[in-house]
């Protein structure tokens, strides 16, 4: 499609780079990984299924084909279906699967309790065999209490499941937030413009007016922020997971600060390398600096080419290269990303010993020349 003047509409501009630069393909990764942050089906949010559930041998072929030890599955829930899920991966393959737990966001509107009911269900569902909790950004975005009124991250009500976790001495991978753009207005200066209107369900940003206090839309991006850093400071007994890099990739001074401040608080880099690549400077110091606590995930169905993008960015001085497994421009932004080639003992901190620690396993070793 063209313009009237005869031009193109930005939908269809694709510029391919003119650049000759070193390219690496990279099969495998230099040291075995855990993906920390994946999704094998069985339900995001205790909803439908987010991904087809995957037949455990050809799951288990490919995870060899490209040196993946272990995928932390946070597809779990809790009762039936966590069993189900425990039986599915886990129970057949305890040193290549690691199930999650979850929380029954939807009882939170008619239980004054949740905190407490929360708790004992994380109880028996580390009873069952879940290895961690994820808590999905429900909380905080849209999560309403018995009264109508929303529930913040650091609402003291959910204190008791946060005491469980760091008593029962599991990690809990929580998302409170996404990109910094998706809060802002959806104008010509956002720079996710074209992601949020594919999905414009992925936009939070408040349109009612301040004052509404009961009943806002959405909190802001900042507000989000300060509750998480708050529950963080509070709860510094627990080990906590800030999925896509602490939930604040495009700021990691903020993210380091509250590392610093909370030893206990990690980071994952899972759907956030275009965002780390971007600033390859920036994020190589900061990795380095927070080596034992940073992991590496994905957040996408088990995919060969996937894996190799982001062993090349972790591993490579490779410039100016599409996040976008299939090449070409990304579909989230239209930056490209630089490897951040990490130091070996860093890269393996973050491929695989940073996890194993927080859930372990008894893993043997899998070759990955």
């Amino acid at each position: 499609m063209t313009s009237s003047n005869g031009g193109i509409t930005l939908r269809e501009y694709a510029p391919k780079p003119m650049l000759t630069v070193p390219v690496s393909e990279l099969e495998k990764p230099r040291f075995e990984v855990i993906d920390a942050h994946n999704h094998l089906g069985g339900g995001v949010m205790g909803g439908s299924d987010s991904f087809p559930r995957w037949p455990v041998e050809k799951l288990l072929g490919l995870m060899d084909g490209v040196g993946v030890r272990m995928i932390v599955d946070l597809d779990g829930g809790w009762g039936d279906r966590l069993r189900d899920e425990l039986a599915h991966y886990q129970e057949s393959h305890p040193d290549r699967f690691a199930v999650f737990s979850g929380i029954d966001y939807d009882s939170f509107a008619t239980d004054p309790e949740f905190g407490e009911t929360e708790a004992r269900r994380l109880r028996d569902s580390v009873a069952a065999g879940a290895r961690g909790l994820k808590v999905w950004k429900t909380l905080g975005l849209r999560l309403r209490d018995t009264h109508g009124r929303l529930i913040p991250i650091n609402d003291t009500r959910l204190d008791p499941l946060w005491a469980t976790a760091g008593e029962l001495g599991i990690p809990v991978l929580i998302h409170i937030a996404d990109p910094v753009a998706f809060f802002q207005p959806l104008d010509r200066f956002n720079e996710r413009w074209e992601e949020l209107n594919r999905h414009p369900d992925w936009h939070f940003y408040p349109t009612r007016p301040r004052g509404d206090e009961n009943h806002p839309d959405f909190p802001s991006f900042e507000e989000l922020m300060e509750q998480f850093e708050d529950m963080l400071t509070r709860h510094s007994g627990t080990t906590f997971i800030g999925a896509h890099v602490g939930c604040y990739a495009e700021n990691l001074g903020w993210v380091g600060r509250v590392m610093d401040a909370c030893p206990k608080f990690h980071a994952d880099i899972s759907a956030r390398i275009q965002e780390l690549g971007r600033q390859p400077f920036t994020a190589r110091d900061f990795i380095i600096r927070h080596q034992d606590r940073v992991l590496f995930g994905t957040d996408s169905s088990p995919n060969v080419d996937v894996y190799r993008t982001y062993y090349r960015f972790l591993e490579t001085r490779d410039e100016y290269f599409s996040s976008n497994s299939r090449g070409g421009v990304p579909g989230n932004g239209r930056w490209m990303i630089y490897g951040l080639d990490l130091p070996d003992d860093v890269l393996k901190k973050v491929y695989h010993d940073n996890a194993q620690r927080l859930v372990p396993a008894g893993l043997t070793s899998l070759a990955t020349s």
